[in-house]
């Protein structure tokens, strides 16, 4: 497992993904082999449940970027951070670039349209689909 990146205060900085969704799981595990990021991935199912109940909603629909207690962003630009972290120049690079503001727009509408058809993706299942919003 990759060693944890610390925030502000020496906070654990850590990427939750859906533990659950083969999908989530074959994406998160690509990035790693690839980018080598130096933070932490780890499936929210495993994460202490005073941390994640807050924000069950939102994991079951987008990784979160936990910055020790807090979430520091979430989906593309939580991404972004992950590989921003990475100990490959390029994909250092790719993080960043994906902060831009024109692009992190355009990467939140990517992501958003890849999560909403992750049961679709490759590795994905019937248990990948996102729960429907409750109004």
């Amino acid at each position: 497992m990759n060693s944890s990146v610390t925030g502000d205060a020496g906070r654990r900085v850590v990427l939750a993904f859906d533990g659950d969704c083969g999908f989530c799981q074959a994406a998160v595990r690509q990035i790693q082999r690839r980018a080598s990021p130096r933070m932490e991935a780890v499936a929210w199912q495993t994460l202490p449940p005073e941390l994640t109940e807050p924000h069950l909603e939102r994991l079951d629909r987008e990784v979160l970027l936990f910055d020790g207690d807090r979430v520091r962003d979430g989906g593309a630009p939580a991404l972004a951070g992950l590989l921003g972290t990475s100990t490959v120049r390029t994909y250092r690079s790719v993080g960043r670039f994906l902060q831009l503001p024109l692009i992190r727009l355009a990467a939140n509408l990517v992501y958003r349209w890849v999560a909403g058809n992750r049961q679709r993706m490759p590795g994905g299942t019937a248990a990948c689909a996102v729960p429907r919003p409750h109004h």
